[in-house]
């Protein structure tokens, strides 16, 4: 079988690049497979961030086609026509924000002429989680041209057939993100973060935008009696940096946190996971997440708030806890909790078992099990 996978990929950084690449990596064991990512992903008013290139080594380098402007219809026109005449079996999709859905959808179109080629798109999302109008709208001419959904929680899976009732479409968990390298001794990861050895660290980690509740995180930490629990913050801001410096200085939260809020090169992230005790994930709003599937490549217990998919994969008091959302006391008591109690030795041997249900082979197989069904 000949496969297009068309998504953001290396040199391009982040969670869904490293994810297509760790796909490809799985699916040329049996099949001839392309990439093509974008030469333009977003237009400079629309980017949050500081680079939209990768840094430092990559996990998994792919040599892929750079030929994708997100913005031109003309681009798409030619993107369709190379893949048409391509005549690959199966173009595959990583979908998570309605801005792509017109270029997805023209290139698809064009595409699928030469009676052959079949679309696949895997849904971190189908209703984003910071809505703006005309999502639906764009979102369903894409999934016009769909022939296949993969979908990486129920909560995405019932979203999707409000939009296609009847969609072909199977949930897979998302795999666990193994190109982040091996766990490393926790004194070490501190030394090399120039880290305190003897502090209770917890973890956020990732892009800080408004939906991942690091604000009730903060808010969560200032109402934690025990004061040696500390917090890193691991990401770069994409949304208003004030307001939560704001709420660290309201609180007088400077002693209790280690800021580093640059993008975190690849070739870092073990060591960010490994010196701290476990993962937060305070989120208003969530399908699923690649951070836990991060922390589980590490071994890390998860607290995380009761959103999306995050309770399908978070198994509560085996793996970590999760509790309301948008409530700050719970949070804390669940912190307290994991410390209390001694959680972590029990939780990280649990988190061990766990891991082989996340397996690359499972999902590209659980792929192949649609496409055939």
């Amino acid at each position: 079988m000949k496969i297009t996978i068309l998504s953001t990929a290396y040199p391009l950084r982040g969670g869904i690049s490293h994810f297509v690449g760790l796909l490809y990596k799985e699916l040329s064991k049996e099949y001839t497979v392309n990439v093509i990512t974008f030469k333009r992903q977003y237009p400079s008013i629309l980017f949050p961030g500081k680079s939209q290139i990768e840094s430092g080594e990559p996990g998994e380098k792919i040599l892929s086609e750079i030929i994708v402007d997100s913005i031109n219809p003309f681009n798409w026109f030619k993107v369709g026509k190379k893949i048409r005449d391509d005549e690959p079996d199966l173009l595959i999709y990583k979908f998570w924000m309605p801005f792509f859905a017109p270029c997805f959808g023209t290139i698809s179109k064009i595409a699928k002429k030469n009676k052959k080629t079949k679309v696949l798109t895997i849904c971190d999302n189908v209703i984003p989680h910071e809505k703006r109008p005309g999502d639906i709208s764009i979102t369903k001419y894409f999934f016009k041209y769909v022939d296949y959904f993969v979908l990486l929680s129920k909560k995405v899976q019932e979203d999707l057939l409000k939009l296609v009732p009847g969609a072909k479409n199977k949930i897979l968990p998302h795999p666990v993100y193994s190109n982040f390298g091996e766990s490393i001794n926790k004194n070490e990861a501190r030394k090399f973060l120039k880290l305190p050895q003897n502090e209770k660290l917890i973890l956020f980690f990732g892009f800080i935008r408004d939906y991942k509740g690091l604000d009730i995180l903060l808010e969560a930490l200032n109402l934690i009696k025990d004061k040696s629990i500390k917090l890193i913050v691991a990401g770069e801001f994409y949304s208003n940096e004030e307001k939560y410096k704001r709420i660290i200085y309201d609180n007088k939260l400077d002693d209790r946190l280690y800021l580093f809020t640059d993008f975190i090169p690849t070739s870092e992230v073990k060591y960010y996971f490994s010196a701290s005790d476990a993962v937060i994930l305070p989120y208003r709003d969530a399908t699923q997440s690649g951070i836990v599937q991060i922390a589980m490549n590490f071994s890390k217990p998860v607290i995380a708030t009761n959103v999306g998919g995050l309770a399908e994969v978070i198994k509560e008091d085996k793996t970590g806890y999760i509790v309301e959302r948008e409530n700050p006391e719970a949070l804390a008591k669940a912190i307290e909790k994991f410390y209390s109690e001694n959680k972590e030795a029990e939780f990280v041997n649990n988190t061990k078992e766990e891991i082989n249900k996340y397996s690359w082979d499972n999902f590209t197989h659980g792929i192949l099990k649609l496409i055939n069904s």
